[in-house]
C-alpha cells in the first residue's frame, strides 16, 4: 500500500471517528436535556432488574409524583443521607472522594462518594456494576445533567428513580408500599427510615425497622436539623 492510500485510508478513519462521536454526543445530550421536562416512563435499572437472569421475575412498582407532592421531609433525608452539599457542588464532591482515595490506600473499609447527581446517572442511562468504561460514563452523564438540569429537577428525577427495595421504585411506590401512605403525607420518620434503605434496598429491613436501622433513621434525621430543616431545599 503507497503511502498516499494509507493517508486516505487515515483520513476516511478519521472523518467516520469524528462523525460516529458526534452521533453519540447528540443522541447522549438529547437524552439528557429531554428529561428536564420530561418524566422518564423507566430506567435502565428498572429494566435490568425486570430482565435479569439472576433472580426471579418480579412486578415493578413505580408511579411517578411531582416535587411539590412528595414530603419535603423525605427530600431533605435523602440529601442528608447521601450528598449533604447536593446544592453546593458541581456532580461531584471532591473532598469526599480525596477521603476514598485516601482510605483506600490506608487499607481501610470503602465507602460510597457518590453525589445525587452521580446515583441519577447511574439510575437513568447505566448499568450496576464496577468498570472503568461505567465510571467514565457516570462521569460524562453526570456532568452533562448539572450543566443541563436544575438542582430541583435533579432531586425530582432521583427522587422518582431511587430504588427503596426490591422491583419498588420511587418515593410514592416506597410509600404506599411500606407504610400504606401517599409521598406527601410521609412523616420525617418514615422520611428518615427510607433515606436510611438506599444504600442496600435489598438487604436493609424497615418493616420493622431493626436497631441498627433505627439508629441510622434518628441520625438522619439530627443531619436534616443542621442542615436547616426544610428551608435548605430553598437554597436551589
Amino acid at each position: 500500500m503507497t503511502r498516499t492510500k494509507k493517508r486516505s485510508l487515515f483520513s476516511i478513519l478519521r472523518r467516520w471517528l469524528v462523525r460516529i462521536v458526534l452521533i453519540w454526543l447528540i443522541i447522549t445530550l438529547s437524552l439528557v436535556l429531554v428529561m428536564r421536562w420530561f418524566n422518564p416512563p423507566t430506567t435502565t435499572f428498572m429494566l435490568q432488574r425486570m430482565y435479569s437472569q439472576e433472580h426471579e421475575s418480579i412486578e415493578i412498582k413505580h408511579e411517578w409524583r411531582d416535587f411539590t407532592e412528595i414530603a419535603p421531609s423525605l427530600a431533605m433525608s435523602v440529601i442528608a443521607s447521601e450528598d449533604q452539599k447536593f446544592a453546593d457542588h458541581w456532580g461531584f464532591d471532591v473532598a469526599a472522594i480525596e477521603q476514598v482515595l485516601e482510605d483506600r490506600q490506608a487499607g481501610k473499609k470503602m465507602r460510597g462518594a457518590s453525589t445525587i447527581s452521580q446515583q441519577l446517572a447511574k439510575n437513568l442511562f447505566l448499568w450496576p456494576g464496577r468498570s472503568w468504561v461505567r465510571k467514565g460514563l457516570e462521569v460524562y452523564f453526570t456532568g452533562a445533567i448539572e450543566v443541563m438540569i436544575p438542582k430541583r429537577r435533579i432531586l425530582e428525577l432521583y427522587l422518582n428513580v431511587a430504588e427503596f427495595g426490591d422491583g419498588i421504585y420511587g418515593a410514592e411506590a416506597a410509600a404506599q408500599t411500606i407504610f400504606s401512605v401517599p409521598a406527601e403525607s410521609l412523616n420525617p420518620h418514615q422520611s428518615a427510615l427510607l433515606a436510611a434503605r438506599l444504600p442496600a434496598p435489598k438487604s436493609y429491613d424497615i418493616q420493622p425497622p431493626s436497631d441498627y436501622m433505627q439508629q441510622r433513621a434518628r441520625w438522619i434525621e439530627q443531619q436534616v436539623k443542621q442542615l436547616g430543616g426544610e428551608g435548605y431545599l430553598e437554597s436551589f
